[in-house]
């Protein structure tokens, strides 16, 4: 028997605790995948081995044979799950399984809804691992050593989730051979998986592709149940799609199928493969900055990293898969990566395919496309500015909310704004806002709305972003109708501009002018606005009130530059004040903050606006 130390028990991080009871709860109807979890768990640890290995051969400890048992045992209801690989020190089993090691937990249950199939859906995005163990037994043993440690630092942890929910119980104990060992006491009526030949058909539909060999007894010997290569080094006309799907959610921790995929073999100066997943959905962390999102990276099916960020721009963060490369050197490290012609190579062919397949995607699979725009079309536009070569190509893939469809999906695409542009049109319009609602109803809209131009509404905060980075398409120009000012008289079709006399409002506008002082540039007539009594609006060049508002939340230090207050005349709030009107500087401070108010802005004096407000009504009551 082996030698034990002093047990300690110790409590879980409390977001384990709910994730255990959402584990049972709401993935019991595809208990199986368990199984697959901690075969993926066995295989990562056999990966990493192989990885420290190369810079230290004697972690091997004489055993290089690289697998993965599975044993039952009927009489006392358990099964083992045993792997040689890296194994786990003390510190790394406290670390690993009585906490979740990953930012964005509480994002994560923020996102719960209490729906058993939609937290199974977000359950799956997390990635459970060892924790499904829980799904088919009531109590999980865990025994493991670190290679390179000394048999006495063997560990011990166990759990029985029914007596002691919250409670893991950890223990120092001698184990001879590295690697771990999970052994899984069974709930009752989970007596099927007693069942081997039932264990190897759950291996081989999930586990099939896992390129070390998994073990079991038959008869008075051991066979692999599973194939045992690399699924991406196999040619493609021998690989299944379901096949396909099932290495993505193993290497994913996907509960999903992919949206797409695509497997290439690249020849030539640079020779690797690549297999590379769309995900249907968007990983809850995938806005936590401090989140690696990467690919995998073998060299010659040797792991050498997750998330391997250097192999895909940041844009791309959400694509999934394994690159595997015949010229990198075993050895290279994450700053090698970014140093390294070769990897810039594969970087490159790496984006060129993910955008060939989003290309198909919007050409040939619109719904399929639609889906992934909702899930990552905010995380796409980024590229606009961080990817200078592939702009054109990402100009093509943009969707975007329009006053044409008149509805907050983001379905209409630069391409089919050109098509419906009004002869004598040479600029693609666009207004930018915190929300869409915002966007839909701002006053800048409404001389375009009242002649039938198109706008589109953006109504992300990356769009700022997007629009600074993105002058052109084809080449028609992209205009704010909240910048410099209007001219639609050359578009075919249109209204004739007004012909208003300045010359009638020029007392008016300087009085207002001098009301307002430096809270504006400028005041003068609009010809934007149709129904409003006023806006604001951002002079050719200068930075926009959205843009200044996101740089501010950000904490950025903005440069002041004063908006411009454009005046309805037509209105009859305008049409009947008056240079000398004795509250004309009331006026004018109502119409600035209305405007601002009207385009997202908060005011610097609510109690003060409402206060004037008040006051002014009940003079127009008394008159």
């Amino acid at each position: 028997m082996p030698e034990t130390t002093t047990r300690e028990t110790l409590g879980f991080q409390a977001e384990v605790k709910q994730l255990l009871d959402l584990m049972i709860h709401s993935l019991y109807s595809n208990k199986e995948i368990f199984l697959r979890e901690l075969i993926s768990n066995a295989s990562d640890a056999a990966d990493k081995l192989r990885f420290e290995a190369l810079a230290n051969n004697a972690l091997y400890e004489s055993d290089a044979d690289l697998r993965v048992r599975i044993a039952v045992d009927k009489a006392a209801r358990t099964i083992t799950l045993s792997d040689n690989g890296i194994g786990m020190s003390r510190e790394e089993v406290v670390q690993n399984i009585g906490t979740i090691a990953r930012s964005g937990t509480r994002e994560f249950f923020q996102t719960l809804t209490g729906d058993q199939a939609k937290d199974a859906r977000l359950i799956g995005q997390f990635g459970v691992g060892f924790y499904s163990a829980f799904i088919v037994a009531d109590r999980v043993t865990l025994i493991t050593r670190r290679a390179g440690l000394a048999a006495s630092q063997g560990v011990r942890w166990e759990c029985d989730i029914d007596k002691a929910t919250g409670e893991y119980s950890l223990e120092l104990i001698d184990k001879a051979g590295r690697g771990t060992d999970v052994i899984l006491h069974l709930r009752e009526g989970e007596d099927e998986l007693l069942d081997e030949f039932r264990l190897k058909s759950i291996i081989r539909k999930y586990s099939d592709h896992i390129a070390i060999p998994i073990m079991m007894a038959e008869g008075a010997n051991e066979v692999a149940v599973n194939q045992a290569s690399a699924l991406w080094a196999r040619p493609k006309q021998e690989i299944t799609e379901e096949q396909y799907i099932e290495f993505y959610k193993h290497s994913g921790h996907d509960f999903e199928a992919p949206l797409a995929w695509t497997h290439n073999r690249v020849e030539g100066r640079q020779e690797y493969i690549q297999l590379l997943y769309i995900p249907a959905h968007a990983p809850f962390d995938i806005w936590d900055r401090q989140q690696r999102h990467g690919l995998k990276l073998y060299v010659r099916r040797v792991f050498i990293m997750d998330d391997a960020q250097q192999l895909l721009p940041p844009y791309l963060r959400f694509v999934r898969g394994v690159v595997d490369s015949s010229d990198l050197p075993l050895n290279i490290s994450r700053e090698l990566l970014q140093q390294s012609r070769d990897v810039d190579a594969i970087r490159a062919g790496c984006t060129k395919r993910v955008l060939d397949l989003l290309d198909e995607l919007a050409a040939k699979q619109q719904e399929k496309y639609a889906t992934f725009w909702q899930e990552f079309g905010r995380v796409l536009k980024e590229g606009v500015g961080e990817d200078g070569a592939n702009r054109e190509r990402l100009a093509k893939l943009l969707r975007f909310s329009s006053t044409h469809a008149d509805s907050e999906a983001q379905g209409v695409s630069l391409a089919d704004y050109v098509g419906r542009m009004k002869p004598g049109q040479d600029k693609i319009y666009y207004v930018t806002a915190e929300t869409y609602l915002a966007a839909r109803n701002s006053p800048h809209l409404e001389v375009f709305r009242k002649r039938g131009v198109e706008v589109l509404l953006l109504h992300d905060r990356v769009d700022e972003w997007l629009v600074a980075n993105l002058a052109a398409y084809e080449g028609k120009r992209l205009a704010s109708v909240a910048r410099g000012d209007v001219d639609l008289s050359a578009i075919a079709g249109t209204e004739k501009e007004p012909d208003w006399q300045i010359g009638e409002h020029k007392e008016l506008l300087k009085a207002l002018k001098s009301a307002l002082g430096d809270k504006v540039k400028d005041v003068r007539l609009s010809r934007r606005l149709t129904e409003s009594p006023s806006c604001l609006v951002a002079d050719e060049h200068d930075i926009g009130g959205n843009l200044a508002r996101i740089l501010r939340s950000a904490g950025q230090k903005v440069p002041r530059a004063a908006p411009i207050l454009e005046v309805n005349p037509t209105h009859t709030i305008v049409t009947r004040l008056k240079p000398d009107d004795a509250r004309l500087a009331d006026w004018a401070a109502l119409l600035y903050e209305q405007a601002l108010l009207a385009e997202g802005g908060q005011l610097d004096d609510p109690a003060g606006y409402v206060k004037r407000s008040n006051s002014l009504m009940l003079g127009l009551v008394a008159s």
